[in-house]
């Protein structure tokens, strides 16, 4: 960032990055991923087989559609926010220049807005407030660990 801003309210332009669709290659749960997207769409299903099959899909966008149509593990709704931190931490953790970036964002509020309807990772539309900003929280979180604070 040239300048410190207050909020960030989508990740897109210079904030791509922060997406989980950014290409950063690491390993979650003995497993080389491609995104962040694809390991957490893996992180749905228990099942080994059907985890490595979703790290051999290249684009995000499908990993995502794919996961739309998987069986849920059961105990999904409790375990979704706290395996998306896992994962997003590993892909920063792993990754220095990124962590780097991600700390370049100083104190501001990490929103991830989206014209998509997604109000539980994100704001929808950007800027409104409508929205948990899970995604962006968990950002926020890593990013105060990465500074030590």
């Amino acid at each position: 960032m040239s300048q410190q801003q207050d909020k960030i309210i989508e990740f897109q332009g210079p904030y791509r990055f922060l997406s989980n669709f950014w290409p950063a290659t690491f390993v979650w749960d003995g497993i080389f991923w491609s995104c962040s997207e694809n390991a957490y769409v893996a992180a749905k299903t228990l099942d080994r087989a059907t985890r490595l099959q979703i790290s051999k899909i290249a684009n995000p966008g499908a990993a995502k559609r794919f996961g739309r149509k998987m069986k849920l593990r059961d105990d999904w709704d409790q375990v979704k926010f706290g395996l998306m931190e896992e994962i997003v931490r590993a892909k920063f953790s792993q990754n220095p220049g990124l962590a780097k970036q991600l700390v370049d964002t100083g104190d501001a509020v990490l929103d991830e807005g989206n014209t998509w309807n997604d109000r539980i990772w994100g704001i929808s539309p950007p800027g409104s407030g409508n929205g948990e900003n899970w995604l962006g929280r968990i950002l926020m979180k890593i990013r105060d660990e990465l500074k030590g604070k």
